[in-house]
């Protein structure tokens, strides 16, 4: 009677799986602290003025929440390959981060002059 190797000839026994960390939450913490420093580093310098950072903010999203809203509304739902109630949902959500992104990128050259005006409008 022959016996079955329990293991194919030629490949080494990988031994018990590692772990990543030695310790428990030593790795998960410093994860989040990078993804923190990347977004702080890619994202637009501030200004430092939180009154004109809340404007650029209120305008970019109102124009740009506005003008996405209005093309949603001109494209109808596909024949056959429309998610239902689940797609509409999540799509609301994909459309809140696009506008903020949008606002982030290009809020500034529409909301500078107009904060200029507001602030001269202030200070009289």
């Amino acid at each position: 009677m022959t016996s079955i190797p329990s293991q194919p000839t030629g490949m080494p026994y990988p031994g018990p799986a590692t772990p990543v960390a030695q310790t428990p939450g030593t790795l998960l913490p410093r994860v989040p602290q990078a993804f923190r420093e990347l977004s702080e580093s890619v994202d637009a310098p501030s200004t430092g003025d939180p009154l004109k950072e809340a404007f650029q903010d209120f305008v970019g999203q109102t124009l740009f929440g506005s003008m996405l809203q209005q093309m949603r509304k001109t494209t109808g739902k596909p024949a056959y390959m429309h998610g239902g109630q689940a797609e509409e949902i999540f799509q609301k959500q994909m459309d809140q981060h696009i506008i903020e992104d949008l606002s982030d990128a290009s809020a500034a050259s529409i909301s500078d002059p107009m904060f200029e005006l507001f602030n001269m409008q202030r200070r009289q």
